[in-house]
């Protein structure tokens, strides 16, 4: 990340320990209000100015650990997730754009999610845990919902809670099983013998799956054209629109519909509502960015 501050030049974090003097020493960083952010931004994009990167990430170290906070029950150390999720929000700033019209903190949250749950997936097994969105995604709520239905003991789950999930996460019902048989299970060496007498081992009956390059490099091509559409179609909604469609939407714990009808002096009804509404908009701009896409290549 040429012309970024390295992450030893932010406040750091050495153990969990230390975690409450860490989160007031981020406090004494001063948020931006939106023409300052703007102004940095562009100090950023148009000179590498060092300093004003330095400010837009410290500026919101405080969404970094906020994020960081929701993936504790992963049992990996709080102090290494705050770790990658600065890593994310480098990476967000040094390719966010103020021209599109929404904050830093909007774009952000993707990369910070991103690099933790990446360093989540390579770190808590060592076995690859998923290799596509709806994998990853299972991952990530697998055990919560099984925390709503009550099904926490270890083992299969039933049938029907298969089929919930299944429903819930748009994925099939074999790879619920499978996910959940694979966060029960410790890890095992490859190289322990298939028998007793010692000959032959685990590994000796792997296939090799790897994804190809050209597949990994259009996973990333779909994601970045995913991203681009979804911060085009953002550019179509009203302020209130985008807030409540990011509170209610976009964020790891969404807000409740009494807290934003208290926040605009609306009535609930019409916050969701305008949540419809917004989706609805965003939907049909990301609909129609794709299909002019489509047709330009045509």
């Amino acid at each position: 990340m040429t012309g970024l501050p390295s992450a030893s030049k932010l406040p750091a974090l050495t153990s969990d320990s230390n975690l409450t003097r860490y989160l007031q020493e981020i406090r004494k960083f001063p948020m931006l209000d939106a023409d300052e952010e703007y102004m940095l931004a562009k100090r950023w994009q148009d000179r590498e100015d060092t300093e004003a990167a330095h400010k837009l990430v410290t500026s919101h170290l405080r969404l970094v650990a906020k994020i960081a906070m929701g993936y504790r029950g992963y049992g990996l150390p709080i102090s290494e997730l705050i770790s990658e999720g600065n890593v994310g929000m480098m990476q967000a700033v040094k390719r966010f754009d103020p021209e599109r019209g929404f904050r830093l903190a909007t774009y952000a949250m993707w990369w910070i999610r991103a690099a933790i749950q990446e360093y989540i997936l390579h770190s808590w097994s060592l076995v690859k845990m998923g290799t596509t969105a709806a994998q990853k995604k299972l991952f990530f709520n697998l055990r919560k919902l099984k925390g709503q239905m009550q099904a926490i003991e270890d083992g299969d789950m039933n049938p029907d809670q298969v089929s919930h999930i299944s429903e819930k996460l748009s994925v099939p019902e074999q790879d619920v099983v499978n996910m959940n048989r694979r966060l029960a299970s410790p890890d095992h060496s490859l190289n322990a013998p298939l028998r007793v007498d010692g000959e032959g081992e685990w590994q000796d009956w792997l296939t090799d799956e790897t994804e190809d390059q050209e597949t990994i490099l259009g996973e990333q091509q779909e994601m970045d054209k995913r991203r681009q559409l979804l911060a085009g179609a953002m550019d179509h909604l009203n302020d209130r629109e985008k807030h409540i469609l990011q509170e209610r939407r976009l964020k790891e714990d969404p807000t409740t519909l009494e807290e934003l009808s208290q926040e605009y002096g609306i009535s609930r009804e019409r916050v969701r509502q305008i949540e419809v509404r917004a989706f609805e908009k965003l939907q049909k701009s990301i609909k129609n960015a794709a299909l002019d896409e489509k047709l330009a290549a045509n």
